[in-house]
């Protein structure tokens, strides 16, 4: 095979530069079909090689570099082959490494790491991987550089491999090697780091690329999953590092810390930014690992020495970069510290006036520094909360740095106001109140800051505030440019943001009861906003993006409001109406709900044409409608009674723009009208719908097929309805009232469901409004759906309940290849799936009749929902969260009521659904895993009680079904209980007792197949650990009898716990 490479190397090397460089797409997928047959088998080893050997080609060698990367993840080498490999391709990184193009040598380093990785505990050799690096290092040392900086690069992609999940292998396989990598070879290779450093710092003409491949690898060190908890990679969020003890003294030694600190001094980025990502990480060093206070105190005084003197000197803060990991460092001293504790280091009086100086100049520059106030304003937020458990003489500072900050945030708004004019006159830049998350952030920081000196920051807050509103209160002035008012509205945006976060963090103030009156002042300023914002000239702002977000502004202040002072524990004679009353007379609760009800239902008419504005009123709508008391006290308002009877589009304009958001809306006001028992209520409330009901059974019956029904109504309309039903559906929390939206759908206009259905069936839109709704009503929430004995409705029920499922089944099957699968196909899937799920568990309906009386519903159900739910690869299964839960959530159900269904399916069906729930055991969420273990220990169950009702003379039809499945495929149920013990034993899962309950069940099936697995996960462990392993797995069955009591379960599953407790605890 490699002689007919070489012969045909010039062709090979033209397609793999078309495939790497060609900008025409249909000659790279001729190429990419051509060279794709060298990553399918292992006959692609040796021909890569000879192209490795014989070819000068970069893109050739990448593409040979590459293919062996896949051969070795996805294809079964032999041992002997693999050891080959390393040893060639280690020679070759050797000989040839430093005069390849950057990407082939780190395409090559990437296959030894995998090759490492994938056989760690295969031979001896792949675990001295460090020494073999280290022989580059010392050839590089020797007088070839360009084999050093191989050596660091070979170290950092292998801590990187070993940090993250390999393709087509489990979690627990990736964790196992991870922490043997971790316990056996990453100190060392982290010493290498710190030893590389210190001499390239010493060599002051080492290469640029030399010094950042040696803080890349001690960087890749201390970022290292050491404990399989890490947070995910797109959060800048960075928890406690739980550094192993045997790094205690790498730590303690004040060198190595000081090493970093130099490294950035004399450094520009990225190599400065990831020496302080580095320092960020010794800062978020576990506090345990100190052999004593003593040594934590010099540890966290050797950190704010180091920050202080950058501060002083302010080398780097001028690169964005640098400032950037600086404020996350500053945020780390008080997360992993006491505030006891940073005041005793010598040098904090020095370090905290620095610091508050650098948060002021900070706050100034909103441009430059809008990502990174987070991290300070965290900072300061938390000294303050700390201050209450100070206990000594030595001062904080506090009283003198804090009312600085709250007084900068306040002007710095100032910055922001102003730049509310920047972005307006330049479009270039982002708009600060653009990032809603960011401004989120910043405002959980500040009510602490902002009530530490509360009096004083109020007074300078309203002298801010005031003269705002003033001028924004008289509208377009004659000869004023209508910018101003933008400007002002952009203004006001900023200040009534710092009014609703100041108002909700009263929820975590000590001293609430004092500063009421305060936070009346502020709510009212708020709420003096509203005497103008809706009238006049104001009235006719609202499409403008600038008058949208002022009105969010004020939602968040209503929200905040809500959240304090209008609850089931709040004391209605608050001190906060005596201003509110003094400035705007609203005297008490009931003014205040009747203002922000009023306001609620001016946006709703007004801002069709905003969508957020309108999810945010009514997100404050249904909060309000959700509390108890607040929601008896609106249904004495007059806006709410309006609302009852008036809710069509109408009235509310949105409700045709923007359909969405009309379940929540009818979701609301259904809350409400279920308050008080009047069924006349609920007849005039659903009137409209009744009409829309009606005028689509109408267009239906005088329709001659589905395209005329679909010529006669507008979709949106179809689509409305149903979205409407869903959100009174979801109201209904009792009989009582889930009895009022029954009779009034079931029969008159259940028809109509199964008309829209075979007018839209290729329309997801109205397919999955419908499916929705379904999905709703059929959900015995709160066992609402309880009929009386003698009434056949659940029956009924069910029976639409299968039309609708047999009738979109039907078309589904139908569909072929889309574009889209989600959209167009697997989203009505799961859905579909959903609604009978939901049907068979909710204890309503006795399944029995319909067999018993020959009714196909339930079997025209179950088989075109198994059709459809096969119709989904199981990688996609997988891959869609939504799917997965209700494919698995069906499969728990059938396995627990209706196994016979799954019995009676052929050998390779059942084999899919038995392979299915096996990976979905190994899904990263806890509630697809659980639902898997459920579902495996219900079959199994139910196996186990057949075999031995035969055994009896009881022959089970069921039971002879599966054992005849088994006989075909043995391997089924022994390998879901190899998965199970692999995650019960070697991960850390939440969700223990869910998949302890199937390994009984699996383990009477076959106890000689247990035995054997026992075995093999025994001998699947480092010889040091297998006689604890062993001693461990002798005791899991004490004292458990052959039966599936409750009682032997529990017994099993505490050995279990036990088991688990004693092995990781010596592991």
């Amino acid at each position: 095979m490699g002689s007919q490479v070489v012969e045909q190397l010039s062709q090979l090397e033209s397609l793999c530069e078309r495939l790497y460089l060609s900008q025409d797409h249909q000659e790279r997928y001729r190429a990419e079909q051509y060279l794709r047959v060298f990553g399918q088998s292992a006959e692609s080893v040796s021909m890569c090689k000879a192209i490795l050997d014989s070819s000068r080609s970069p893109y050739a060698q990448l593409f040979a570099a590459s293919s062996l990367v896949k051969v070795v993840t996805e294809q079964a080498l032999s041992a002997s082959v693999m050891l080959d490999m390393r040893q060639y391709f280690l020679q070759y990184l050797e000989s040839h490494g430093p005069g390849l193009e950057l990407f082939v040598t780190t395409s090559l380093i990437q296959l030894i790491c995998r090759m490492t990785k994938l056989c760690w505990y295969d031979e001896d050799q792949y675990r001295k991987i460090v020494d073999d690096a280290s022989h580059l290092l010392e050839l590089g040392a020797a007088g070839q550089p360009g084999l050093y900086l191989l050596g660091l690069k070979l170290l950092s992609m292998l801590v990187s491999e070993m940090n993250q999940p390999t393709p087509g292998r489990t979690l627990t396989q990736h964790r196992k090697i991870a922490v043997a990598f971790r316990d056996q070879s990453l100190l060392k290779t982290f010493q290498i780091s710190l030893a590389a450093l210190k001499q390239l710092q010493i060599t002051s003409a080492a290469e640029t690329k030399l010094k950042e491949q040696a803080i890349a690898l001690a960087l890749a060190c201390l970022s290292y999953d050491f404990v399989g908890t890490s947070n995910d990679d797109s959060s800048e969020d960075l928890g406690t590092i739980q550094v192993p003890s045997p790094w205690r003294p790498q730590m303690e030694d004040m060198t190595n810390m000081q090493l970093f600190f130099s490294f950035y001094s004399s450094t520009s980025p990225p190599l400065s930014s990831m020496a302080l990502e580095c320092l960020v990480r010794f800062a978020s060093v576990r506090r345990s690992l100190f052999t004593t206070e003593v040594e934590r105190s010099k540890f966290l005084a050797q950190l704010v020495a180091g920050t202080r003197d950058i501060l002083k000197q302010q080398k780097g803060l001028s690169e964005h970069s640098n400032y950037h990991e600086f404020c996350r460092m500053l945020g780390r001293l008080k997360t992993n510290y006491q505030l006891s504790e940073l005041v005793s280091v010598e040098s904090y009086p020095e370090w905290i006036q620095l610091v508050a100086d650098f948060t002021m100049k900070s706050l100034n520059s909103w441009q430059w520094a809008s990502a990174s106030i987070f991290y300070l304003m965290g900072l300061w937020s938390r000294l303050v909360s700390s201050m209450s458990y100070l206990k000594g003489d030595a001062p904080s500072y506090m009283e003198t740095c804090v009312p600085k900050i709250a007084r900068a945030y306040i002007t710095s708004s100032w910055c922001r106001l102003e730049s509310v004019t920047t972005v307006l006159a330049n479009n270039t830049l982002d708009d600060p109140l653009e990032n809603a998350e960011q401004l989120s952030e910043q405002m959980e920081s500040l009510p602490y800051i902002f009530r530490f000196e509360y009096e004083d920051m109020n007074t300078y807050f309203c002298s801010v505030m005031d003269p705002i509103a003033t001028a924004y209160s008289q509208g377009l002035i004659p000869g004023q440019d209508a910018v101003q008012l933008e400007v002002l509205e952009g203004q006001l945006t900023w200040l009534v943001h710092i009014i609703g976060a100041v108002i909700r963090g009263r929820l975590s103030s000590s001293t609430a009861e004092s500063q009421e009156t305060i936070d009346g002042d502020l709510a009212a300023r708020a709420f003096h906003l509203l005497q103008f914002i809706d009238s006049g000239y104001h009235a006719t702002r609202y499409e403008l993006i600038s008058r949208q977000r002022l009105d969010i502004a004020l939602l968040t202040v209503f929200q905040g409001f809500r959240k304090v002072y209008i609850g089931e524990q709040v004391m209605h004679s608050s001190k906060v109406y005596v201003r509110l009353t003094e400035r705007l007379g609203i005297r008490d609760h009931m003014m205040v709900l009747t203002v922000m009800l009023t306001k609620i239902c001016t946006n709703l008419k007004a801002f069709g044409c905003a969508e957020n504005v309108i999810q945010d009123s009514l997100t404050l709508f249904s909060d309000l409608a959700s509390g108890y008391m607040s929601g008896k006290l609106l249904q004495k308002l007059e806006a709410v009674h309006f609302m009852l009877q008036h809710h069509t589009s109408d009235d509310f304009g949105f409700l045709e723009e923007h359909a969405r958001n009309r379940t929540i809306f009818y979701h609301t006001l259904s809350k409400l009208l279920f308050m008080e028992d009047t069924p006349s209520n609920f007849k005039s409330f659903v009137a409209p719908l009744q009409q829309v009901l009606v005028g689509l059974a109408s267009a239906s019956s005088g329709a001659t097929n589905a395209a005329a029904l679909r010529q006669a109504v507008p979709q949106q309309t179809v689509v409305g309805v149903f979205r409407d039903l869903r959100g009174i559906a979801l109201a209904t929390n009792s009989r009582r009232t889930y009895g009022l939206l029954f009779d009034w759908l079931y029969p008159a206009h259940f028809p109509v469901i199964s008309l829209c259905l075979e007018a839209w069936a290729d329309t997801p839109e109205v397919t999955t409004a419908l499916l929705r709704f379904m999905a709703e009503f059929v959900m015995n929430k709160n066992t609402r759906l309880a009929f009386d004995s003698s009434s056949p409705n659940g029956i009924l029920l069910f029976r639409e309940v299968s039309k609708v499922l047999t009738k979109y089944g039907q078309h589904v099957l139908r569909t072929g290849q889309t574009s889209n699968p989600y959209s167009e196909k697997y989203k009505g899937i799961w859905l579909s799936l959903t609604v009978l799920t939901r049907a068979l568990a909710g204890n309503y309906v006795n399944f029995g009749v319909f067999d018993l009386y020959g009714d196909p519903a339930l079997k025209d159900a179950l088989d075109v929902s198994l059709k459809m739910a096969l119709s989904i690869p199981l990688e996609d299964i997988l891959a869609y969260q939504k799917v997965a839960k209700a494919y698995f959530g069906l499969m728990e159900v059938l396995c627990h009521s209706h196994v016979h269904v799954i019995a009676a399916c052929d050998t390779t069906t059942f084999t899919f659904l038995l392979s299915s729930l096996d990976s979905g055991l190994k899904s990263l969420d806890n509630s697809v895993c659980s639902l898997c273990a459920q579902a495996i220990d219900n079959l199994a169950g139910q196996y186990f009680k057949g075999l031995q009702a035969a055994a009896d003379d009881q022959p089970n039809t069921t039971a002879q079904a599966i054992s005849e499945h088994l006989r075909q495929r043995p391997e089924l149920l022994p390998q879901a209980l190899s998965t199970l013990f692999e995650i019960v034993l070697f991960e850390d899962c939440s969700n223990q007792w869910s998949l302890s309950r199937p390994m009984l069940s699996l383990i009477l099936l076959n106890e000689q197949i247990y035995h054997e697995l026992k075995h093999r996960i025994i001998a699947s462990q480092p010889a040091q650990k297998q006689a604890r392993l062993a001693s461990c797995l002798d005791k899991l069955m004490t004292d458990v009898q052959r039966n599936l009591e409750a009682k032997n379960r529990d017994k099993f599953t505490q050995n279990l716990t036990i088991l688990r407790h004693e092995f990781r605890a010596k592991t």
